[in-house]
């Protein structure tokens, strides 16, 4: 096994084993407290440009298999492990996460203390990284890392080029796509809605000629801030058609209703974050992937009422507009990974889209 560094931008070193890729590769260092999944966390676009490191000791056990992608494409930059298995054991196996990474430019590291680099990411936040060869010179790559200022065009490179339809014969929605996982089509798409999927700079007056029933705005990578045309887009659309956002969707529909967001100390990564909901006096278990979150202060000045909180830290996971129909979550009710407590909202959406068919239809008839 070839040696190679994890080097953080505050001079720490890890030692470990290279596989994946042979790529020097940077990027931003987080970590995810799942103990499965870890094909879905991979290929989630929300992870742009970041290196992952897995909290779970074994990584890689049941291989890669052809059902649990959540992206063709993988965006993360690096893989961290404790261990990673090079002779994975399950009936949906079909490659190694080693072939998997090599095969798409990710480089991975191995043999690192993983709980002492996630007590390092708790401690000081998050930071820039880097994976080297084990000969790379340590200052000179941690000068270059101090000096290195990351691109903020993540959700541009995660974003679908053109519009395409994914057909059924229910309810039509229009997926505006940040960077979308494969999981929240699904969800839409058992469902039988029409989704039409639009890139993340599509205008609201292009969106609104599509005469949707309902208007997803999904996941995606970085600061919703770097977006200021979705948050245009949203303002344009709001209270003209019903709105559902999940995370980065969530972050943005917040700022275009007035809220404030801010960045997180090192974020919420896992399966199993506990969130209340404050209406129904509920607690649910859900999958999560963020750096930002919406300021529960700046709520106060909108029209937007808090409806769910994260126990663990207080933050903000629900909003729902008072006027207007639209609301959304920070987390992943569609999970992948993680658990279906929340799958419920797809049919919440659903009912608030045959709401305002029947106002609509009051409307007309009046």
């Amino acid at each position: 096994m070839r040696k190679r560094n994890l080097i953080l931008e505050d001079g720490t070193v890890f030692e470990g084993y290279g596989f994946g890729s042979e790529n020097v590769s940077k990027g931003e260092i987080v970590f995810n407290t799942g103990m499965t999944g870890y094909q879905e966390v991979i290929t989630d676009p929300s992870y742009c440009g970041q290196f992952v490191t897995m909290t779970y000791p074994l990584i890689g056990n049941y291989g890669i298999n052809r059902d649990d992608f959540e992206t063709i494409t993988p965006f993360i930059h690096g893989l961290i492990v404790k261990e990673y298995s090079e002779q994975p054991s399950n009936f949906r196996n079909e490659e190694t996460i080693d072939s998997f990474l090599k095969a798409n430019n990710i480089p991975g590291i191995s043999g690192i203390d993983t709980r002492k680099l996630t007590r390092i990411i708790r401690k000081h936040g998050t930071m820039k990284a880097a994976i080297v060869s084990a000969e790379e010179d340590i200052e000179k790559t941690v000068e270059e890392l101090r000096n290195t200022e990351f691109p903020r065009d993540q959700v541009k490179k995660t974003s679908t080029g053109k519009p395409y339809v994914v057909p059924g014969r229910g309810r039509r929605v229009v997926l505006v796509d940040f960077g979308a996982k494969h999981g929240i089509l699904r969800e839409l798409t058992k469902r039988d809605c029409q989704i039409t999927v639009v890139p993340y700079n599509y205008s609201a007056e292009d969106i609104l000629r599509l005469r949707p029933d309902g208007i997803m705005l999904t996941n995606g990578p970085g600061d919703p801030k770097d977006v200021p045309e979705a948050i245009e887009m949203v303002k344009g659309i709001l209270g003209k058609v019903p709105i559902f956002g999940i995370c980065l969707g969530h972050q943005l529909l917040s700022l275009a209703c007035g809220a404030d967001t801010e960045k997180m100390k090192f974020g919420h990564r896992g399966a199993n974050h506990p969130v209340k909901d404050l209406e129904n006096d509920k607690t649910y278990l859900t999958s999560q992937n963020h750096s930002y979150a919406v300021n529960p202060a700046t709520l106060k000045n909108t029209e937007l009422e808090l409806t769910q909180i994260a126990i663990n830290d207080g933050t903000v996971e629900g909003v729902r507009h008072t006027i207007y129909p639209a609301f959304s979550v920070q987390y992943h009710p569609e999970a992948s990974p993680g658990p279906e407590d929340t799958n419920y909202l797809f049919d919440e959406f659903l009912e608030l889209m045959k709401q305002q068919e029947k106002k609509q239809e009051v409307h007309i008839n009046a």
